[in-house]
């Protein structure tokens, strides 16, 4: 396999059946899709996405009439990560039953699942911290470790409004709060969603992936839209975020060069 560092042009044959031919040329890190309602964003996300959901396979699996092309070009598949935005209750009894509790929705399904990655992505960095370590090489050990501490900063910083912390001995996500411990389902959606996308990004081993994100600002508070795309890039330099949004928030930090709109790259 070899894999893209990013997308560079995104081209879709027909966008409802034919009424419209999309060419999208994309920046290296940061590109948003901005546009009204019913105009195409998440189509354009979702016709992407599914064309690369088998294990990002570029050759074999791309959905007729989509054309992607990376860097570099002769990249076989791509890393990919999705992020939507909803909370509304799973339907799956046996994914209620799995994860344990009374009342499961949508977030707490991605959480769930985050959770498994989390825990492997903790075996990862300690293996290659034990060989550093073995190595007589501590400050490349302490190297490996910097990007969990860096996310357990962030995510205490975010919820620090309503005295929660996570708990930094535990290897599964727990918050302290006021003396309770606290596990993810119990957070607001606003929290969940905040860290879905954190978790998303950590366990991406700052590798160059792609993040695509629709409307990620729902159940998000205005000063969390506003550090959204900076917090991403902090955690993984090497992502290159894709979105939808409605939200000026998301663009005010010094983001409107990203922005593109749905009309500027259809005919």
């Amino acid at each position: 396999m070899k894999y893209a560092e990013y997308i560079e042009q995104i081209e879709i044959d027909s966008l409802w059946s034919g009424r419209k031919h999309v060419v999208w040329n994309l920046d290296r890190r940061v590109n948003i899709l901005s546009g009204i309602n019913g105009v195409g964003k998440s189509t354009i996300i979702n016709k992407v996405v599914k064309s690369v959901e088998n294990h990002g396979d570029l050759v074999n699996h791309l959905l007729k009439g989509v054309h992607i092309r990376t860097v570099p070009h002769d990249a076989t598949h791509v890393r990919f990560d999705v992020i939507r935005s909803f909370d509304r209750p799973v339907i799956n009894r046996d994914v209620i039953s799995r994860m344990d509790i009374s009342l499961a929705t949508e977030l707490d399904w991605q959480l769930y699942k985050l959770q498994r990655k989390y825990l492997d992505y903790q075996v990862n960095i300690g293996n290659r911290i034990i060989a550093e370590l073995q190595k007589g090489n501590l400050q490349a050990a302490q190297e490996f470790s910097a990007a969990k501490t860096k996310f357990q900063d962030l995510v205490d910083d975010f919820f620090s409004d309503t005295g929660k912390k996570i708990v930094r001995t535990e290897n599964e996500i727990r918050f302290s709060q006021i003396g309770e411990t606290l596990v993810p389902y119990q957070l607001s959606s606003g929290e969940k969603q905040m860290l879905v996308i954190l978790l998303t990004v950590l366990v991406e081993n700052e590798e160059p992936y792609v993040l695509f994100m629709d409307e990620p600002e729902i159940s998000l508070h205005v000063e969390w839209q506003q550090r959204l795309i900076e917090t991403i890039l902090n955690l993984n330099p090497n992502v290159q975020i894709i979105l939808t949004t409605h939200s000026p928030a998301v663009i005010m930090n010094g983001w409107m060069d990203s922005v593109t709109e749905v009309s500027d790259i259809t005919d």
